[in-house]
């Protein structure tokens, strides 16, 4: 029998490619997302696959919306056997030039976001004595990023609930995991990056940092492939709690758990061209 997968944010990118994956895979995909008209396509992707689905059109940062989806969903599939939590939003730029109202909203989506979603479906897993608790976090939520700062903020927010979630769930059968890419070859990037105006301090080294992030999403793990990653920590039955979709955010938490950090921020600093 499939599974009941609820999906935050899953109209594109790499949170349609899972959802399509696993209702190819015969599971049932129940999940929002703010863009309407992407989610119906999305719908008329998933009745051809012959998948059984609710969807609808959401704000992650709608509580109460949140909670009548919970009683939907529930209503409608009498279960609910993995929750994932992609809804996320990026954030550049020198943290003396930020603008922590933006910074906050970044926080809400992020970080409340996950929560809102994971807090709503809990009751039902821990009555059911089974479920899994997947978080889309990222490298940066291990390895701080400059330019980064906020971003980086939300993840190790994520990081740091989910792992004290682990304590609270498990006796009750509940499973955690967190997904953990460096990345991806999306726009995700070029939506947030933003130069800092002519005259700031940060220009050049955030003008190196850009330049060199899109050159490494060139060759990054594409959607479709951090898909099928992503897909075998949803469908594992016990799922480790650190799951990386891609060889570099492999290879940069290898390196941050067996050098010393001065060593760690050369590497850094260099493979980011933004050394002074």
């Amino acid at each position: 029998m499939g599974q009941v997968i609820v999906i935050t944010g899953l109209a594109q990118g790499m949170g349609r490619d899972v959802a399509c994956r696993l209702a190819a895979a015969g599971h049932s995909i129940a999940g929002f997302d703010l863009d309407a008209a992407e989610l119906a396509s999305l719908e008329k992707e998933l009745d051809a696959l012959g998948a059984e689905h609710y969807l609808t059109p959401l704000n992650i940062t709608d509580r109460e919306g949140i909670l009548r989806f919970r009683d939907e969903v529930l209503y409608k599939f009498k279960r609910v056997d993995t929750v994932l939590s992609n809804v996320g939003i990026g954030f550049f730029g020198p943290f003396e030039e930020i603008d922590l109202e933006k910074a906050l909203k970044c926080l809400e989506i992020n970080v409340i976001g996950a929560a809102s979603i994971f807090q709503a479906f809990v009751p039902a897993m821990r009555e059911q004595k089974s479920g899994k608790l997947i978080a889309m976090s990222s490298l940066v939520g291990v390895v701080p990023f400059p330019f980064e700062s906020v971003y980086t903020a939300s993840k190790f927010a994520i990081e740091g609930m989910v792992e004290a979630i682990k304590y609270e769930v498990e006796p009750f059968g509940l499973k955690v995991a967190l997904i953990e890419p460096a990345q991806v070859s999306t726009d995700f990037a070029a939506k947030i990056h933003k130069l800092p105006p002519a005259g700031s301090p940060y220009r050049d080294r955030a003008q190196r940092f850009i330049n060199r992030d899109n050159e490494l999403i060139k060759s990054a793990t594409t959607p479709a492939q951090a898909a099928d990653k992503i897909v075998r920590v949803v469908l594992a039955d016990t799922p480790k709690l650190h799951n990386q979709v891609d060889f570099m955010s492999t290879f940069f938490l290898f390196l941050n758990w067996i050098l010393p950090k001065g060593l760690r921020d050369m590497i850094l600093l260099n493979h980011m061209d933004i050394k002074v």
